[in-house]
């Protein structure tokens, strides 16, 4: 066990860098047998290699688990018979050891580059601010709507007679979020009463965008607007002039930017600092590439 604690050692740091959901006083052990065995660090390590959103879903299922962690203790036995057939001494396995190796620690010294380097929330928005004011442009935004939508995806007469139906409803004071949860074929808004959030002039179908802009006051409703899709009711939730977006409504994207900065700075400072004195083989390089080049 002790051999496995060390070749796994620098697994297991970078997973606790790394936000490891949780955190145990000892390695409960998933799978094993005979000279292998596959604990729960193996599995946070292992897990890495998937998106966050991915990894939460896949490793709350015990099957899922059990499966990668068979596929862990199958490369595992695989691993330590090649160990035995003398496999870890041929040239190409060291250098790719070394390979992986390398990655594993230079990631691990990359996440406590991060950790090190963090600044506070303060600092952060500070930062955030200062590149607010100094960018004002960049915040610019055009006039914008936000419309609820109701889609009847038949452009045909009888799409358009059912169209007719829900409007005289909905000009009759039926509910617009209901019969857009009951009617509309745009699954996307449909859930949400129709709601299509704020948009831009040039974001919809022309005649989706003309319909849209044309209204004025809150509550108003269009007439039938006829696109590609089908047959659509409109109405309006709101209009937001043309201007700058106030610094709240992108303070946390402009902090996530200054913090992702912040390390990009000192990663790239270490990265520097581990090329000093570094020899170029010029003639090394050429030679290499020039034996892929003339290979068939």
């Amino acid at each position: 066990m002790k051999t496995h604690s060390l070749r796994f050692g620098g697994l297991a740091a970078l997973v606790m860098v790394l936000s490891a959901p949780v955190v145990y006083a000892a390695e409960a052990v998933l799978m094993d047998g005979g000279q292998v065995t596959i604990t729960e660090q193996d599995m946070h390590a292992d897990a890495l290699r998937m998106p966050l959103e991915m990894r939460e879903r896949v490793l709350a299922r015990p099957d899922q688990v059990a499966q990668i962690a068979s596929n862990l203790y199958v490369r595992r036995s695989l691993a330590q018979q090649a160990d035995a057939a003398g496999l870890a001494s041929n040239p190409e396995t060291k250098a790719a050891l070394q390979i992986a190796r390398d990655k594993v620690l230079s990631d691990a010294l990359l996440a406590k580059i991060d950790k090190d380097n963090a600044l506070p929330d303060a600092k952060l928005e500070g930062l955030a601010r200062s590149n607010y004011n100094a960018n004002p442009d960049r915040f610019k935004v055009a006039e914008q709507v936000q419309v609820r939508h109701i889609l009847i995806a038949s452009p045909d007469d009888a799409g358009r007679a059912k169209a007719a139906q829900v409007l005289v409803d909905l000009q009759g004071g039926a509910d617009f979020a209901a019969l857009a949860k009951e009617y509309s074929a745009d699954p996307g808004s449909a859930a949400k009463g129709g709601e299509l959030g704020f948009f831009a002039k040039g974001a919809m179908v022309p005649e989706f965008d003309e319909a849209s802009f044309a209204l004025q006051k809150k509550g108003e409703l269009s007439g039938l607007v006829k696109t590609k899709f089908g047959y659509h009711i409109l109405q309006l939730e709101d209009r937001r002039p043309a201007g700058v977006r106030p610094f709240e409504e992108v303070r946390d994207d402009l902090i996530k930017g200054a913090r992702a900065t912040v390390q990009q700075e000192a990663r790239a400072l270490a990265a520097q600092k581990a090329q000093q004195g570094v020899t170029v083989h010029k003639e090394a390089i050429e030679a290499f590439a020039a034996g892929y080049k003339s290979a068939p």
